[in-house]
């Protein structure tokens, strides 16, 4: 399994950063390679997109998303893959600091190979900078989402 962690420093409060990432069906505007994610329920969603020229579809399942701090998801069907965004506001409440840490099973030699050339590293990087473009450009959120989703076995205290 190969991880990466990228981070940009977003110039909107962490509320704006936070609603927007959670409007996944908006993805495609700023990620490259995805096709469409289609949000199926408060939990699911359903991924496609091209890597290294192969069309992958996938379900994932949010496995624990707080509001305004973090969402982490997890690949239950299709390509492996899992992870979490974190989001941290600067002292002055302007702007975000938004991390993006992934894991993911390269399948295939086209894939295996575009890992070891680090373009899911660089994909990544640049899917955050178009992210930052894409909110500071609009300046505020195109919907939101602000429920929560708790790890299987936690109870509401």
């Amino acid at each position: 399994m190969s991880t990466i962690e990228k981070s940009v420093q977003v110039g909107v409060p962490v509320h704006t950063a936070y609603d927007q990432w959670t409007q996944f069906e908006s993805f495609p505007q700023f990620m490259e390679g995805v096709e469409s994610v289609r949000q199926l329920d408060d939990k699911h969603l359903h991924w496609k997109a091209e890597i290294g020229g192969v069309t992958r579809e996938w379900d994932a399942e949010i496995v624990h998303q707080v509001p305004d701090e973090r969402i982490t998801w997890r690949a239950v069907e299709g390509a492996h893959n899992q992870g979490t965004v974190s989001f941290a506001q600067d002292e002055m409440g302007k702007a975000t600091r938004v991390t993006l840490r992934l894991e993911y099973e390269p399948e295939g030699m086209v894939e295996k190979t575009g890992d070891m050339l680090n373009i899911v590293d660089r994909r990544t990087k640049g899917d955050l900078d178009r992210f930052k473009d894409f909110i500071e450009s609009r300046g505020t959120e195109t919907g939101a989402w602000r429920g929560e989703v708790k790890p299987t076995g936690e109870v509401n205290r």
